[in-house]
């Protein structure tokens, strides 16, 4: 039995491995499952994006398939960069570049209008077509500098008052724990275990 989970991103297929171990699934990546496909991401959701990748996977695989869409909403910035999170300022721009130009547009904002989340859908699109999401959202702030070397993305901007670091400071064993990947991750295999 294959769980094929509709990402190239290894550090994405580690935190799925670590959290769906006990599932009894072979757990795959699309690259791994042999699925070589072009997915537009068109939704106007975090959740419709993640049923997007989820049902072209599972149209090409017939399997249960988990798929993700996530990003980074900032209060300040009208919920920027939001649901173009991986294409903000252009897929091929790093994200030293991208944290330093939302660093730069958030200066002047006093701390309590800091506030920022990532959000994370996982959409699940069951071996008989059923699907269901799941989403789960980590709460913090925007930091005043870049920290941390443990994250990837915006997590060296992203600061957790309860730790008082960056999301890139503490160990991945405490990002997973709260994590909004974690979280929806976490649902989703519940309610799979319900369903299957």
């Amino acid at each position: 039995m294959k769980l094929i989970f509709a990402t190239g991103n290894e550090n994405k297929m580690r935190e799925i491995r670590q959290i769906f171990g006990s599932f009894g699934y072979e757990i795959l990546s699309m690259k791994e499952a042999g699925i070589s496909i072009n997915i537009v991401e068109d939704g106007t959701s975090f959740q419709e994006n993640a049923l997007i990748k989820a049902r072209a996977v599972h149209e090409a695989s017939g399997t249960l398939v988990l798929a993700d869409d996530s990003g980074l909403e900032i209060d300040a910035l009208g919920k920027e960069p939001g649901i173009y999170s991986a294409r903000y300022m252009g897929e091929d721009t790093s994200y030293d570049i991208k944290n330093a130009n939302l660093i730069e547009r958030v200066k002047d904002v006093p701390e309590e209008r800091r506030g920022a989340r990532f959000i994370c859908a996982v959409a699940a699109v069951l071996p008989d077509g059923r699907s269901l999401v799941q989403t789960g959202v980590m709460e913090g702030r925007v930091a005043y500098a870049p920290a941390g070397e443990n994250g990837f993305g915006y997590d060296p901007i992203f600061f957790l008052p309860q730790y008082g670091k960056t999301s890139a400071e503490i160990s991945p064993e405490q990002k997973n724990a709260i994590s909004h990947r974690g979280q929806a991750l976490r649902m989703m295999k519940t309610a799979l275990e319900a369903m299957l």
